[in-house]
This record gives structure tokens, sequence and C-alpha cells, in this order.
């Protein structure tokens, strides 16, 4: 197997991949980057880390020779040019969710993905899921019969304190991904064009911050080869609601829909006026015996990630994007979010906001296969 050495940039929930990527059989040595030199000590005590994949300036990884791929868990602006940097250096590149903040930048990923010839994958965790998971076998098990409609929210309250200074005021749906991607993957399709509408309104200070008044955005999107619409919906600020990453979809022969409430458990119609209650089994036997307990329930202590609550690092999703972005290098293929589908799971939502701020305009979005 070839043996792959990877370094992770950002330290935030970025740290939580670190022992994951140090079990996998396919890894040689893991390094960090970030910019707290406190951080880097104790991560590289904590982890046995060697001290020549330590690195303060991420402009220094995409040069090392010995460096095969990236994994940036770094915040939203920072996204694409650190992704342009690595795949232009020839590097494996994975990236947390979203891809760009602009259509254009999406594009240069696609294009640089592709003379690169290097494996791109955009780490969305609410892919991979226990719950999108469960889901996933369901439709394409024919439970659910034909799909019918489906529907995504992601609202949190991000006035909480931790967050970057850049979030403040940040538009719904310009990072909208993890409300849309389930949505569209459940129907194994893309985005074709989408209406948006915006709701309610921001303090001042926050409106101001990126000209976005909307607290609430909701978009309504056609899917390419499919009589399915998608609904999706996103908020972010001044709205009042326990945090709520989810999706529903409703089948002919079967419907599943997120719990309302934390811990509540989800609910499954199977006909007529039966519903039941179910928790949606944990998805270790999916992964690789070195790193499958990463997925079990447990409590991880990081107050700027909520959906850690939700049991193992946002679903128990942290080891299935791991081995996946491996599998996708070790065997010269592309990852299961490649350039293109990124790019359209990320353009959905930036068209969304776009149709949003005029007023609700139907809004084309790019396919970039």
């Amino acid at each position: 197997m070839k043996q792959i050495t990877v370094v992770i940039v950002g330290m935030g929930f970025g740290k939580e991949f670190i022992p994951i990527y140090q079990k996998h059989p396919a890894i040689k040595r893991v390094g960090i980057c970030t910019r707290n030199p406190a951080t880097l000590k104790e991560l590289k005590e904590r982890f046995n880390l060697d001290d020549d994949l330590i690195f303060t300036n991420f402009d220094d990884v995409p040069k090392r020779a010995d460096v095969d791929a990236i994994h940036i868990v770094t915040p939203v602006p920072e996204h694409a040019r650190m992704t342009l940097a690595s795949l232009n250096a020839g590097k494996h590149t994975a990236c947390t969710i979203p891809m760009a903040m602009t259509v254009e930048d999406c594009k240069a990923i696609v294009e640089a993905r592709r003379k690169s010839g290097k494996a791109y994958m955009m780490m969305e965790t609410a892919l991979y899921t226990r719950e999108f998971l469960y889901g996933l076998q369901l439709a394409e098990s024919g439970q659910l019969g034909r799909i019918q409609f489906v529907r995504g929210s992601h609202i949190q309250d991000m006035s909480m304190p931790g967050w970057d200074e850049y979030w403040k005021g940040f538009p719904p749906m310009l990072n909208g991904t993890h409300a849309i991607s389930p949505l569209l993957r459940i129907n194994n399709t893309k985005a074709e064009s989408v209406v948006c509408h915006g709701s309610g309104r921001l303090s001042e200070d926050l409106a101001a911050r990126y000209g976005s008044p909307f607290a609430v955005e909701t978009a309504t999107f056609t899917l390419k080869n499919s009589d399915v619409v998608a609904e999706a919906t996103r908020s972010l600020f001044d709205v009042v609601r326990q945090y709520r990453e989810s999706y529903d979809v409703y089948g002919t022969k079967m419907s599943f829909e997120w719990e309302q409430l934390q811990d509540e458990e989800h609910a499954v119609f199977d006909g007529g006026e039966n519903a039941r209650r179910i928790e949606c089994p944990d998805t270790d036997a999916l992964l690789i015996p070195e790193i499958a307990h990463f997925t079990k329930r447990e409590k991880i202590d990081d107050p700027n990630h909520v959906s850690f609550l939700q049991g193992a690092g946002h679903g128990g999703s942290h080891p299935h994007l791991v081995q996946e972005f491996l599998a996708a290098i070790v065997e010269g293929r592309e990852s299961a979010v490649d350039a293109h589908w990124a790019a359209n799971y990320t353009c959905a939502g930036i068209c969304a906001h776009e149709s949003a701020m005029n007023g609700g305009k139907r809004i084309q979005i790019p396919d970039f296969e």
C-alpha cells in the first residue's frame, strides 16, 4: 500500500483528525500547521509528532517535497487560496466546507484539480453522519420507493462566544452545503437552478458586515434530470432555536424525518398513519478496522462546535472522510466529493444567496463537469 504523508492545516476541529490519520495503515507520517505556538507544542507532545512536520506558516507546507497530501481545516475565507496553492503544488488536497466563497474560485479549483491530476475532496461532514448514511441506505436499497421531496436545514446561533469575527453577519446561504449536499446526494444528482427568499432582518451591526440583511434564507432547487424539488433553510443569527443540522426525505414507500430536539430520536413513516421513532445505527461496519472505533458516540469537549455533541465529531463522519480521501489517493481515482461535486454543492448556496439578494430571481447554477 502506498504510504502517504499528510499535513493538517488548522487546529480548531482539525486536531480531531490527527489520531484518525495516525491509525490509518496508508499513512506514513502526520504533520500539523497552526499559527499558535502553544497549540503546536501541546499537540506535538500529545500525538508524538515529528519536529520537521510542524509548521506555523501554511506557505511552507506546499513547498515540501515529502508532503503528499494537505488537509485544510481553516477559516472559510482561506479555503480557495490554500486549496489552489496545494493543488498547484501537486499535492492531494482535502478541504473542509465550503469549497470557496465565489463561483469564480470554485471554477479555478475545478481547473486546478484537472491540471494536477491529484485527488481533491471537500470534507462535507453532512454526507457521512450516521443519520445521512442511514437514509442513503434506505434510498439505495429501494426501501424509500420513489423519492418525492427532500428538505434540509442548518440553524445555528453563531453569536455565541468562540466564533471568529468573520462569521458575524455571514449570509446564511453563502455557506449552505450542510443543508444542501444531503438533498442532492440522496437523489444522486446536482442542483440545476435556485429560487431563494430572505426572511426577517438582522441587527444593523450584523447586516452591515456583508451587506446582507436577512436572518433566514430559504431556497428551492430544481435538480438535474429529476422531477424532485429540494428545499433548504439556513440561519446563523438573530433566530432562537436549538442547533439543528438536518435533512428529511419523503418517498412512496417510506419517509424519514430528522429529530426535532437533540436526542429525541428520528421518525420513520412506512405507510398510512404508521410512525415510529428510531435511533440511527452506528456506521463502524463501513470502515476499515483500524479507524472504525472513531465513529462511536461521545462528547467532544469543544465549545466552538456544538455539532460535536451529536457524537464522535459531526455525527461520526470524521473517520469516513479520512477513509474516502485516502482511498481516492491510493486507488488513483476521484473522491466521492470531488471538485465538480463540491463546486455544485457550494455554488448552489452561493447562487441561492444571490437569488435572495435579487428578490427571489431564479439563478442557474454552474455545472463544472
